[in-house]
């Protein structure tokens, strides 16, 4: 397994495949993706893991973060978020967040995580924003 800096459109097609399977892929781009950074975790040189984050202002927000089926529940995924964690806190990045599925708070509260504000809706699905300070 290998975690690398990857470019923007390499995360499209996985983002599609996992995230919005029944949309075309231009649905699949984010406003932001261009100055944003992406991430990849290759396995065999497959692609099967990306995840984008975007910097604002000392703060930085993980979006569009997205698992091969087949390789979900490895382990892979918390891989990332370390690499990226590790990574963000080599910079003058303070915040990290990201607006996670309410069935995924157990994940991200893994990485030092926490909820904050009101439990919101994204097409009858729960969210929370999350965040852990980094420094």
């Amino acid at each position: 397994m290998d975690i690398q800096a990857i470019s923007w459109e390499q995360t499209i097609a996985l983002r599609q495949s996992v995230l919005w399977p029944t949309k075309p892929p231009e649905y699949c781009h984010v406003e932001g993706d261009h100055e944003a950074l992406h991430f990849g975790v290759f396995v065999n040189g497959s692609l099967v893991c990306v995840a984008s984050v975007y910097l604002q202002a000392g703060k930085a927000r993980l979006r569009k973060f997205a698992t091969q089926a087949d390789y979900q529940n490895q382990g892979i995924g918390s891989q990332m978020i370390d690499f990226i964690i590790s990574s963000l806190k080599e910079t003058d990045v303070k915040v990290f967040w990201c607006d996670a599925r309410e069935s995924a708070l157990s994940f991200y509260q893994r990485f030092g995580m926490q909820p904050y504000g009101e439990r919101f809706y994204k097409a009858d699905i729960a969210y929370f924003k999350m965040q852990v300070l980094l420094g």
